[in-house]
């Protein structure tokens, strides 16, 4: 039996107090599994953002989607992770990858380094973490054992294999960095080439114990009856598809309530995604879908 489908909102838009808690009381109205919160500059600060987001919820779980290990020591990471666990009472899910901005970087002071200093980077801030957190005599505690559950974010072989090695959730973004840019602009990768990178995780993660959860980001979802006309405003972002490989791109979702919850149920077929990553811009066109694979019997 596949593992039943989680539905995550990722947060982007800062918010005073009362109007970012009422966004999150809304995702916990609509359905939504995780509320999530990027790290990148300009958007809300990950760790108070879901502390914030606790104290108004009850149910989601709350997850870094997913944190800059370059912003990050490992030391000061394991304090973050360990006092924002225990003030959502044990509801944090760590998500950390290399980051991919190095205008964000290069804003901050920091280096961004090549894309092997960086995987190195990520594989030290894990294993430092890992250590850190499973201390007994660490403090502040974390409110989980044996630990926060670890995703972690990436499409490269090395990535890949460290997702293997170590997250409980590996996700992926159906897209890559586009050449040359500096700002972190993702160009969508194919369905095949997806399923390749889904392919080669798997076999990465052979000797595991456990499977871990897939996890797909959705860049766009749009609900119409008119799925091609619908897709029109995106053709100038996608350069040399035409609008039928746009609506088949993994991290499109275009159509009436049916269609999507098919298209959903395809993506879980085919890679074995079972949780799924929306952007807030999309949390209100999504949620009937959650709804009807929850209460419709298609899930």
């Amino acid at each position: 039996m596949p593992r039943p489908f989680r539905f995550g909102i990722n947060m982007l838009t800062a918010a005073p107090g009362e109007e970012w808690r009422a966004k999150c009381r809304r995702a916990e109205e609509l359905g939504y599994d995780v509320i999530l919160v990027p790290d990148h500059l300009g958007m809300p600060a990950p760790f108070p953002a879901l502390v914030a987001a606790a104290e108004a919820t009850e149910r989601p779980r709350l997850g870094t989607f997913t944190l800059n290990a370059g912003f990050w020591n490992p030391a000061l990471l394991a304090r973050e992770v360990a006092t924002t666990d225990a003030l959502t009472g044990g509801r944090l899910e760590l998500g950390i990858g290399t980051g991919y901005a190095r205008d964000e970087h290069e804003s901050a002071g920091l280096p961004f380094g090549s894309p092997g200093e960086r995987v190195d980077h990520l594989r030290r801030t894990i294993e430092e973490l890992e250590r850190l957190l499973a201390s007994e005599e660490h403090q502040p505690r974390a409110a989980q054992r044996p630990r926060v559950p670890l995703l972690v974010g990436g499409n490269g072989d090395r990535m890949l294999r460290l997702a293997a090695e170590h997250a409980d959730i590996a996700a992926f973004t159906g897209a890559r960095t586009a050449p040359g840019s500096t700002t972190g602009q993702l160009t969508p990768i194919s369905p095949d080439d997806l399923e390749e990178r889904v392919a080669r995780y798997l076999k990465f993660a052979e000797g595991r114990a456990e499977p871990a959860e897939l996890n797909l980001l959705v860049q766009v979802v749009i609900g119409t009856e008119d799925r091609e006309a619908a897709v029109q405003p995106l053709l100038d972002r996608v350069p040399g598809l035409t609008a039928d490989e746009v609506l088949d791109l993994p991290v499109t979702l275009v159509g009436t309530t049916d269609e999507i919850t098919a298209q959903v149920l395809a993506r879980r077929e085919r890679y074995g995604f079972t949780y799924l990553t929306v952007l807030e811009p999309y949390m209100e066109a999504f949620a009937p879908v959650i709804e009807r694979l929850r209460g419709g019997g298609a899930g």
